[in-house]
């Protein structure tokens, strides 16, 4: 049975925190997918935007709580800007109302 699952992974990027923002980057819809092969795990992810200085505080932080979960062996947060992220229709409702964006 394979303990390491995407559904596992997403539940642990709860806890990556935006610093600026001071929200999740789940909840933020800057998670755009999660690829398990064996114990390696690769996160696609975007910023808010590309000029944002904290881009390695996030990167560090997908590493660290994913390679605290058993099976995993290697960690790749992978940052792409393509598809730009777009708070109308990536982040949740709650980041939404939060953001005053709707």
């Amino acid at each position: 049975m394979d303990l390491l699952t995407e559904e596992l992974v997403r539940e642990k990027l709860v806890d990556v925190i935006d610093p600026e923002l001071r929200m999740s980057i789940m909840e933020l819809g800057l998670v755009y997918d999660v690829d398990i092969d064996g114990g390696a795990v690769k996160v696609t992810y975007t910023l808010t935007t590309p000029a944002c200085p904290l881009g390695p505080v996030i990167s560090g932080q997908i590493e660290n709580l994913i390679m605290d979960l058993p099976g995993v062996d290697e960690v790749t947060p992978e940052l792409t800007f393509s598809p730009p992220w777009d708070p109308k229709t990536m982040a949740s409702d709650d980041v939404k109302m939060q953001l005053g964006i709707w």
